[in-house]
Protein backbone atom coordinates (compact mmCIF):
# COMPACT_ATOMS: atom_id res chain seq x y z
CA UNK A 1 0.00 0.00 0.00
CA UNK A 2 2.81 2.41 0.92
CA UNK A 3 4.13 1.81 -2.90
CA UNK A 4 1.07 3.63 -4.17
CA UNK A 5 1.02 6.56 -1.79
CA UNK A 6 2.93 9.67 -3.42
CA UNK A 7 4.95 12.16 -1.94
CA UNK A 8 2.53 15.15 -2.32
CA UNK A 9 -0.14 13.21 -0.75
CA UNK A 10 1.71 13.88 2.52
CA UNK A 11 4.06 16.29 1.92
CA UNK A 12 3.66 19.40 3.93
CA UNK A 13 3.01 22.15 1.90
CA UNK A 14 4.19 25.29 4.52
CA UNK A 15 7.61 25.80 4.07
CA UNK A 16 9.91 27.76 5.90
CA UNK A 17 12.60 29.41 4.02
CA UNK A 18 15.98 31.81 4.70
CA UNK A 19 18.13 33.67 2.56
CA UNK A 20 21.41 32.34 2.82
CA UNK A 21 22.91 35.14 4.54
CA UNK A 22 20.52 34.78 7.26
CA UNK A 23 21.84 34.93 10.55
CA UNK A 24 21.90 31.72 12.96
CA UNK A 25 20.47 33.42 15.61
CA UNK A 26 17.16 34.46 13.12
CA UNK A 27 17.13 30.24 12.38
CA UNK A 28 17.04 29.62 15.91
CA UNK A 29 14.53 32.33 16.45
CA UNK A 30 12.38 30.78 13.59
CA UNK A 31 12.76 27.04 14.85
CA UNK A 32 11.62 27.91 18.00
CA UNK A 33 8.88 30.17 17.45
CA UNK A 34 7.42 27.56 15.00
CA UNK A 35 8.21 24.41 16.53
CA UNK A 36 9.48 23.08 13.37
CA UNK A 37 12.64 20.97 12.94
CA UNK A 38 14.29 22.61 9.64
CA UNK A 39 14.32 25.63 7.34
CA UNK A 40 15.61 25.63 3.60
CA UNK A 41 17.95 27.74 2.47
CA UNK A 42 16.85 29.60 -1.08
CA UNK A 43 18.94 31.51 -3.17
CA UNK A 44 16.94 33.09 -6.21
CA UNK A 45 13.96 30.89 -5.34
CA UNK A 46 15.79 27.49 -5.90
CA UNK A 47 16.79 25.37 -2.74
CA UNK A 48 20.66 25.17 -2.17
CA UNK A 49 20.76 23.60 1.48
CA UNK A 50 18.83 22.95 4.28
CA UNK A 51 19.42 24.04 8.66
CA UNK A 52 18.02 21.56 11.15
CA UNK A 53 18.41 21.67 14.90
CA UNK A 54 20.88 19.42 14.80
CA UNK A 55 23.06 21.74 12.46
CA UNK A 56 22.37 24.53 15.06
CA UNK A 57 23.69 22.30 18.31
CA UNK A 58 26.59 21.02 15.94
CA UNK A 59 28.00 24.42 14.56
CA UNK A 60 26.69 26.89 16.90
CA UNK A 61 26.09 25.94 20.61
CA UNK A 62 29.43 22.99 20.66
CA UNK A 63 31.77 25.24 18.44
CA UNK A 64 31.04 28.26 21.03
CA UNK A 65 30.08 29.94 18.11
CA UNK A 66 28.47 33.86 18.06
CA UNK A 67 24.68 33.69 16.80
CA UNK A 68 24.91 36.75 15.37
CA UNK A 69 27.95 35.88 13.02
CA UNK A 70 27.39 32.91 12.07
CA UNK A 71 25.21 32.82 8.89
CA UNK A 72 23.04 29.95 7.06
CA UNK A 73 25.32 29.53 4.24
CA UNK A 74 27.67 28.38 7.14
CA UNK A 75 25.77 26.33 8.96
CA UNK A 76 23.76 24.25 6.49
CA UNK A 77 23.79 21.20 4.89
CA UNK A 78 24.53 20.90 1.09
CA UNK A 79 24.62 19.93 -1.28
CA UNK A 80 21.23 19.00 -0.65
CA UNK A 81 19.19 15.84 -1.19
CA UNK A 82 15.44 16.32 -2.87
CA UNK A 83 12.59 13.68 -3.97
CA UNK A 84 10.24 14.60 -6.86
CA UNK A 85 6.63 15.42 -6.29
CA UNK A 86 5.61 12.28 -8.64
CA UNK A 87 8.39 10.41 -6.22
CA UNK A 88 6.03 7.56 -3.79
CA UNK A 89 6.66 7.09 -0.08
CA UNK A 90 8.35 3.84 -0.31
CA UNK A 91 10.94 5.84 -2.72
CA UNK A 92 11.31 8.67 -0.18
CA UNK A 93 11.91 6.18 3.05
CA UNK A 94 14.26 4.64 1.25
CA UNK A 95 16.28 7.71 0.15
CA UNK A 96 16.09 9.23 3.66
CA UNK A 97 17.48 6.07 4.79
CA UNK A 98 20.63 5.37 2.22
CA UNK A 99 21.26 9.72 2.27
CA UNK A 100 20.89 9.49 6.82
CA UNK A 101 18.12 12.27 5.81
CA UNK A 102 15.35 13.30 8.14
CA UNK A 103 13.83 15.67 6.16
CA UNK A 104 13.32 15.94 2.06
CA UNK A 105 12.35 19.39 -0.17
CA UNK A 106 10.15 18.43 -2.73
CA UNK A 107 10.59 19.50 -6.12
CA UNK A 108 8.38 19.77 -9.22
CA UNK A 109 9.44 20.95 -12.25
CA UNK A 110 12.73 22.77 -10.68
CA UNK A 111 10.60 24.10 -8.67
CA UNK A 112 10.26 23.51 -4.83
CA UNK A 113 6.37 23.06 -3.29
CA UNK A 114 6.65 21.54 -0.17
CA UNK A 115 8.35 18.86 2.35
CA UNK A 116 7.98 15.21 3.38
CA UNK A 117 10.02 14.39 7.01
CA UNK A 118 10.22 11.41 8.75
CA UNK A 119 7.78 12.48 10.68
CA UNK A 120 5.65 12.79 7.81
CA UNK A 121 6.05 9.05 7.16
CA UNK A 122 6.25 7.77 10.48
CA UNK A 123 2.39 9.26 11.25
CA UNK A 124 0.91 8.69 7.64
CA UNK A 125 2.32 5.48 6.55
CA UNK A 126 3.17 3.58 9.51
CA UNK A 127 3.83 0.41 7.83
CA UNK A 128 7.08 2.05 6.46
CA UNK A 129 8.36 2.74 10.47
CA UNK A 130 10.60 -0.11 10.10
CA UNK A 131 12.78 1.21 7.17
CA UNK A 132 12.61 5.05 9.01
CA UNK A 133 14.32 2.86 12.09
CA UNK A 134 17.12 2.30 10.14
CA UNK A 135 17.98 6.23 9.67
CA UNK A 136 17.73 6.59 13.20
CA UNK A 137 20.18 4.42 14.17
CA UNK A 138 22.77 5.57 11.98
CA UNK A 139 22.48 9.20 12.72
CA UNK A 140 22.57 8.35 16.75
Amino acid sequence: MASMILVKDIMSKDVRVVRPDTSAQEIAATLNKLNIDSVVVVQKDKPVGIVTVRDVMRRLVEEYLAPRTLTAREMMTSPLTTINVEATVDEAAKLMAKKNVKTLPVIDKDKMVGVVSFTDIAFKVPTLLSLLEESCHTTQ
